[in-house]
């Protein structure tokens, strides 16, 4: 009895720990800010104190919380280490990493679509229109279109049949995080009519096409975070 309360218990925490990290995403709390106290989580989630901080533990392992004696908690990232394989989380100019993850985005996804068009199975096709409707349907009604932007994407490369290719997922997915949780609900209708110009191209299986969709998508997107960076006092580009 004991050990099935004690597993019990641990499946409780985890539970907590997923609804506190969708707290944190959903609210939004930004990083640097101050998650609330255990007893109003607690409270919140309709849970005991020791779960709260099982659930707490939890994510400062991940990397994405850190508690400081004496003032509380405080979200430091968010993502998980396990979403952010790539450690680029610590870099705390998220404009410059952004722009210089969309360089790399282009220098390998243009191509990615490209073979993509050339490669993509028949029983694919309808799988990579599903996520591209996915995405705008969350856009249409207010929601999180992130999670779905990444699948589009991934899709994608898993489509090009290349298995390096398919190496180089997890910087795709952290760009696209990283771009859209900095431009927050703008470029959202660009956003939608680019991803139907990319899916199209592929369907139709138009290499050319889908590789200048996607240019054409990366590069609008870059052109905005370097205006951003100019309004932010930050002229600099790498690239140049």
């Amino acid at each position: 009895m004991e050990k099935f309360e004690k597993v019990n218990h641990r499946l409780l925490g985890e539970h907590v720990e997923a609804q506190l990290k969708e707290y944190i995403l959903t609210t939004p709390v930004n990083i640097g800010d101050k998650i609330p106290t255990e007893f109003e989580l607690a409270d919140m989630f309709g849970v005991g104190r020791s779960t709260i901080r099982e659930a707490v533990r939890g994510l400062v392992t991940k990397g994405m919380l850190e508690v400081r004696r004496g003032s509380g908690t405080y979200v430091i990232s968010t993502q998980t280490l396990d979403e952010d394989p790539l450690s680029l989380s610590r870099y705390t100019d998220k404009y410059e990493l952004a722009l210089e993850l969309l360089d790399v985005r282009l220098m390998l996804e243009p191509e990615i679509a490209a073979l993509a068009a050339l490669n993509i199975r028949d029983s694919e096709k309808a799988q990579l229109t599903r996520l591209c409707e996915a995405v705008e349907e969350n856009i249409r009604k207010n929601e999180n279109h992130l999670p779905n932007d990444v699948k589009f994407h991934e899709y994608i490369a898993k489509c090009s049949r290349n298995r390096v290719v398919e190496t180089l997922i997890p910087i795709i997915s952290t760009a696209v995080i990283t771009f859209g949780n900095l431009t927050s609900r703008k470029l959202l209708d660009k956003t939608i009519r680019s991803h139907h110009s990319i899916l199209n191209a592929i369907l139709s299986g138009d290499a050319v096409g889908a590789r200048c969709a996607m240019v054409s998508h990366l590069s609008y997107n870059r052109e905005y975070l370097r205006a951003a960076l100019a309004r932010n006092g930050n002229t600099s580009d790498k690239s140049d």
